[in-house]
């Protein structure tokens, strides 16, 4: 039977005021987002149900780089990809005392270079510092070493700037000048000094005006002390050619560099005639804007940071244009002392070393009592190294901020200074009887929803005969994979994990990106990830980038 006049006619017009609806309801979290950044259009995928992906993680292989029967104790260094040969097709690049290339596909060795008697602390370096065409690869060990290998793993240069003194336990490359000319090498130095940072030139020279800070005291640039993590990142903050260098240390100042050594001014109206490194970092303005704090057990007056392993990450947060720096911190009393830590404290400073206070965000107070550590003791569990993530984690253009603590847990919070939806995610679990660290994580949307999933791994107790976990978080905090880390390959050993920040990447013939594992005692470990080809990176792996910078 054929319908009626006009039924046709009004079906059609129905079905398209249908999709008209359908559209603008996905386009709504795209105006809502760019409300919320002050009217910037923010342009935002159209996802339907039917194009998200699972989450899904499939052991690919495990022990590469192992000898027959052990493997060498992956610290905190994360690996990197790099060509090697040309073949359009990457291969891993680790580091925990040698230095070695990884077939992605297979785990097979390709090259091991240098010895075993210096360990590598921080993330391995892959940059073109001379501008020639050909990629350097870059570590830097205990004992002061810095070395920089060719892709076919013959050493360039290696040099000793602290002569010798000292592990160095940061590193990144960065063009400091902003000229475009060849690359400066940075690396900072665990070590009971003052003196903790180097810049050197691209053959490994160190710079005029460096190593920062000077011994002698009433130092005009400020104070430091030792660097015991991967704590410097470099950016532009003040809006001219240069790079500035951020270096927290083991006091409770930050210094922030010029690329000639001199250190950035502090804000003229509350620090008048100050640099960063002259302004201490107090929970309370009370104590900082005056210059000091009683340290009588009064919280306003006693409670300041420490940033021994308190790194730094520069960001534009709330997309405005300027960057902030990011820093997180142990918190603790001064008239006790420290350690002990009371919570790992979180603070955004803006160019001028104000706190940052834009765009109804108010950090002037910061978040306090965040979680109080459940172990400091390096007998029992490796350091918690609270390197803080940017990421926009539910696409609404804002930045949100990852680190892991003492606590057991991995922290986000959002610019109103909370923590939404699960989060914190706990890695401790009291019932399992030992602790848990996480990791820095990495952020990524690898099912396409328009929403970061968070990638880490965790460690566990030494003596727990536990192992470490591969963890992937959705957006909101929610665990969407959850594994064991493959078993030491040493029968003498009780425990495994893995330290370091894992790197995404491919490694591999298919389009999709592998999640690579420098493990305590497994190991180089990869995990397919599948569906994940064409997924949206914004923190691939330990300081976001191969260049370890800790900038976006």
């Amino acid at each position: 039977m054929n319908p009626k006049p006009g039924t046709s006619r009004r079906i059609n017009t129905l079905l398209r005021l249908w999709m008209v609806l359908s559209a603008l309801a996905l386009l709504l979290p795209a105006v809502r987002a760019a409300a919320q950044s002050g009217g910037s259009t923010l342009y935002l995928p159209l996802v339907s149900k039917s194009q998200v992906r699972p989450i899904t993680a499939v052991l690919k292989w495990a022990y590469g780089g192992c000898y027959t029967s052990w493997c060498e104790t992956g610290w905190y260094s994360s690996p990197a990809v790099l060509d090697i040969d040309g073949n359009g097709r990457s291969e891993i690049i680790a580091s925990a005392y040698s230095l070695w290339a990884l077939n992605g596909e297979t785990g097979a060795l390709v090259w091991r270079s240098g010895g075993t008697n210096h360990r590598t602390w921080p993330g391995v370096v892959v940059a073109d510092l001379d501008r020639d065409g050909t990629s350097e690869i870059v570590i830097a060990q205990s004992g002061g070493l810095v070395s920089a290998y060719r892709p076919d793993g013959s050493l360039k240069w290696q040099k000793q700037p602290s002569g010798g003194t000292g592990e160095f336990r940061g590193l990144l490359v960065a063009d400091l000048d902003g000229n475009n000319g060849s690359l400066e090498v940075i690396v900072t130095r665990a070590y009971g000094s003052a003196r903790n940072t180097w810049v050197l030139d691209s053959g490994g020279n160190t710079r005029a005006g460096w190593p920062q800070l000077p011994l002698d005291s009433g130092n005009p640039n400020g104070y430091a002390w030792g660097v015991y993590n991967a704590n410097a990142a470099a950016a532009n903050l003040t809006g001219d050619a240069r790079l500035e260098l951020v270096v927290p240390s083991d006091v409770h100042y930050i210094n922030v560099y010029q690329p000639d050594g001199a250190t950035l001014p502090a804000n003229a109206v509350d620090y008048p005639g100050k640099t960063w490194g002259q302004v201490g970092v107090w929970e309370s303005l009370i104590p900082e804007k005056r210059g000091w704090g009683a340290c009588d057990g009064t919280r306003v007056e006693s409670y300041r940071a420490n940033f021994a392993d308190g790194p730094a990450a520069i960001a534009d947060l709330n997309g405005d244009g300027t960057r902030e720096v990011v820093v997180t911190g142990n918190m603790y009393d001064c008239d006790a002392g420290y350690p002990p830590s009371r919570f790992i404290a979180l603070y955004i400073f803006n160019a001028d070393r104000s706190r940052f206070n834009a765009g109804g965000f108010d950090w002037r107070a910061i978040p306090v009592d965040t979680g109080a550590p459940i172990s400091e003791d390096y007998d029992v569990i490796e350091t918690a190294q609270s390197n803080p993530v940017i990421a926009d984690l539910d696409g609404d253009g804002l930045q949100e901020i990852l680190f892991a603590s003492y606590d057991g847990r991995l922290h986000a919070f959002w610019l109103d200074k909370s923590e939404h939806e699960n989060w914190p995610y706990a890695v401790y679990n009291p019932a399992e009887g030992f602790y848990r660290f996480a990791s820095e994580p990495l952020a990524a949307d690898l099912n396409g929803d328009g929403k970061a999933e968070v990638l880490f791994t965790s460690w566990a107790q030494k003596g727990s005969g536990a192992r470490g976990k591969l963890h992937i978080l959705a957006w909101n905090g929610t665990p969407l994979v959850e594994m064991d880390l493959p078993a030491p390959r040493s029968a003498s050993i009780t425990w495994n994990g893995a330290l370091p920040a894992p790197t995404l990447a491919n490694v591999d013939a298919d389009a999709d990106l592998e999640l690579i594992v420098n493990t305590a005692y497994a190991g180089v470990v990869v995990y397919d990830l599948p569906g994940s080809a064409g997924a949206a990176v914004q923190w691939g792996t330990g300081r976001g980038s191969f260049r370890r910078d800790a900038a976006r």
